[in-house]
């Protein structure tokens, strides 16, 4: 299912040739490990090559895979100091694959998906790693989006509102049912922040949605996987990088997650080191922890939805459904320990 046939490898070099890309000769498609929403392929020629996104080929959630809008946003920071990589071609009408696709020019940094890739990194390198990290998320929310084109990627206020909208919507188009989820969402619904700042957000970010020079973990080359992003509340990245930390995240990538190893700080740590680097007030962080918890339960209830449709990529969705009532359960104690 996941293979690209000859003539939509064709089309895609027709795409990138449109866009000034010399393609070298036929074009070789290879599926990247670790999507488990969108799908990343790895196009070759003889000479160059790129990465591809598509949305999977079912049970698609409106809004959640939009590669399009990834291209966009991606697009717009060119020329900032965050690390992105560079744009080459998007289809947003599918004529080449059929469904919507977007392609930039191909990273080779390291991926640190498990705990095995970081197993032989020194003390140092972790430490180094996590501050590279939050030094690009620092620099992601110092981008002015009117400045960079888009003023119009998202409202300007009510962020935290829009977001429990958009979740709790995508929760209920899943027809799933766990008591938790209610219990959490009327948590959040109760305690709704004024917006603080207006950034660019991420929406996703945690080590394995960047790409690391394989000579220095502490330099990230590119940030990856924007198809969560939006105009908000910065608070609300860093929340998500804190609450990704949490071990049911490996239950969640079917891995032991890199993010999840103990040699990494803690989610007090990190959101201290953010507010030395950057200085800022993480107000309302109870909250968008307790609402990181929330999307991420919707995300891994999303997979496990698409996996019972036969539409998933790769191996290890046993355990991912039973996650959700984990993430639930770590939401509503943050609720609890922190009124």
């Amino acid at each position: 299912m996941t293979e690209l046939t000859q003539t939509e490898l064709g089309r895609l070099a027709e795409l990138l040739t449109a866009a000034g890309e010399p393609v070298a000769g036929t074009l070789r498609a290879t599926v990247l490990t670790g999507g488990r929403s969108n799908l990343t392929y790895r196009l070759d020629d003889s000479v160059s090559s790129w990465a591809m996104r598509r949305p999977p080929h079912g049970g698609v959630i409106e809004s959640a895979h939009d590669v399009a809008r990834e291209y966009r946003v991606v697009d717009a920071l060119q020329d900032t100091p965050v690390p992105v990589a560079r744009t080459v071609a998007c289809d947003p009408a599918g004529d080449a694959l059929g469904a919507p696709c977007a392609v930039v020019a191909f990273v080779p940094g390291l991926t640190a998906r498990s705990q095995d890739d970081v197993a032989s990194w020194s003390d140092a390198e972790v430490a180094a790693c996590s501050g590279g990290l939050v030094a690009a998320l620092a620099a992601l929310h110092a981008v002015d989006p009117v400045a960079i084109g888009l003023g119009g990627y998202g409202r300007h206020d009510g962020y935290a509102a829009r977001q429990l909208r958009r979740w709790s919507g995508q929760w209920t188009s899943m027809e799933a049912y766990e008591p938790r989820a209610d219990q959490l969402l009327a948590w959040l619904t109760d305690r709704v922040p004024d917006q603080s700042a207006l950034a660019v957000v991420h929406g996703d970010y945690r080590v394995d949605n960047v790409l690391l020079d394989p000579g220095d973990p502490g330099r990230v080359l590119a940030v990856v996987d924007w198809e969560l992003s939006t105009l908000g509340d910065p608070v609300a990245d860093v929340a998500t990088m804190c609450a990704y930390r949490h071990g049911a995240l490996d239950d969640v990538l079917g891995i032991r997650a890199a993010w999840t190893s103990p040699r990494f700080p803690a989610p007090a740590e990190l959101a201290e080191a953010y507010s030395a680097r950057t200085g800022a007030e993480l107000r309302a962080f109870p909250f968008y922890l307790a609402l990181a918890f929330y999307k991420l339960a919707v995300i891994a209830q999303g997979i496990a939805y698409r996996h019972s449709l036969g539409v998933t990529v790769g191996d290890g969705y046993e355990r991912v459904r039973a996650s959700v009532p984990a993430l639930l359960e770590a939401g509503l104690e943050v609720g609890a320990t922190r009124g």
